[in-house]
């Protein structure tokens, strides 16, 4: 599978992530298991690098990412404010 760049980054929604996550009071770890027990198998160095645009989101992850920060998987992706 290739894995395409958009202006640089492998994701749009990191920033926002990392954003919603801090409101959120949650460290990466927190995050991690709060995906893990909502069925995504991911670990504290993945939400690191989906922060920073290095890691590629699925669109399950995009679903399921919304649902733990308690935000709308369009705010996610910046299609609203």
């Amino acid at each position: 599978m290739k894995i395409y760049d958009f202006e640089g980054k492998k994701n749009i929604c990191g920033e926002r992530v990392k954003l919603a996550r801090k409101r959120a009071k949650l460290t990466q770890i927190d995050l991690a298991a709060k995906l893990q027990i909502a069925g995504v198998i991911i670990e504290r160095d993945s939400i690191s690098r989906i922060e920073i645009g290095t890691r590629f989101v699925a669109d399950y992850e995009i679903v399921i990412l919304s649902k733990v920060l308690n935000v709308s998987p369009a705010w996610l992706l910046g299609m609203e404010n």
